[in-house]
């Protein structure tokens, strides 16, 4: 190549423009990452503020974490639109190029996608709330926190399970705190030869000992069937729901004491096992 048909000044003009160019780009460089770092740091901060704001109010605590969630998401999506704006991508191109990748994005995640969707209903209708102990199909426990993706329940033994919100919502809610009082059905079969006066009185009197019980709708005694082992005894009471299980757990340990006193044997199933004779053993 002969450098005689070089001509100087485009050289030099040409290196100044690169010159340009890598000033003005490193400048948008730093420009963006001073948003970026500062849009995060603003996200977090306004999150930490709106969750102290909003346990001074009256908001349910279901719907707390899920308003910080989406407040802290909305000031992450502007930053990234002003960190992209800062290397000449317009308004239009970005909001276009969002669509897109949600568009990609809602194909590729479509469990994750039905998760949000789940978890705003669940927020909306609340069919439970926080503190409360549900049952959705197997999945029991005392809910701690409903967010986009997850509900966080702290099982009877104390472990964390997090489940996903589609799982939840297209399931049977049995919620076992939201009525303040609780019926209890607690059943003895005892056999055909017991006093059934007798064990009736003593459930009663077994529970119009205990305090807890509420007076109306009021306790009831009573046969409900018989069966091919005995005679089933049936008592019947209301109680509040922080009492249910230490009432329960309280009868079940007087149950059988209480009627064996009162003259009532309870049925056990027995199964009779019978060595074949020696005869029959040979015929077959």
């Amino acid at each position: 190549m002969d450098l005689k048909f070089i001509d100087p000044a485009k050289v030099e003009a040409t290196w100044t423009y690169l010159a340009q160019f890598a000033v003005s780009q490193g400048l948008n460089l730093l420009a963006a990452l001073a948003i970026l770092v500062t849009g995060w740091w603003l996200s977090s901060r306004v999150s930490r503020a709106l969750t102290r704001a909003l346990q001074r109010t009256y908001i349910d605590d279901t719907l707390r974490p899920m308003l910080t969630a989406v407040a802290q998401w909305i000031i992450r999506i502007l930053t990234i639109v002003l960190v992209l704006s800062q290397f000449g991508v317009q308004t239009a191109s970005i909001i276009a190029m969002l669509g897109a990748a949600g568009l990609a994005i809602g194909l590729a995640l479509q469990g994750t996608l039905q998760n949000i969707a789940a978890g705003i209903m669940l927020v909306l209708l609340r069919p439970f709330r926080v503190g409360q102990y549900i049952d959705a199909q197997g999945v029991a426990g005392t809910v701690r926190e409903t967010g986009l993706f997850m509900t966080e329940l702290t099982t009877a033994d104390g472990v964390c399970m997090r489940v996903p919100n589609g799982k939840i919502w297209g399931s049977a809610i049995t919620n076992y705190s939201e009525n303040p009082t609780r019926r209890l059905d607690i059943e003895a079969i005892v056999t055909f030869d017991s006093d059934i006066q007798a064990g009736l009185d003593a459930l009663k009197a077994m529970m119009t000992e205990e305090s807890r019980l509420l007076p109306e709708p009021k306790p009831e005694v009573m046969v409900t069937r018989y069966t091919d082992r005995g005679i089933t005894l049936n008592a019947r009471y209301w109680t509040n729901s922080g009492d249910f299980w230490s009432v329960q757990y309280g009868f079940f340990g007087r149950l059988q004491q209480r009627l064996e006193d009162a003259g009532c044997r309870l049925a056990v199933p027995v199964q009779e096992v019978r060595r074949p004779e020696s005869g029959d053993a040979a015929r077959a």
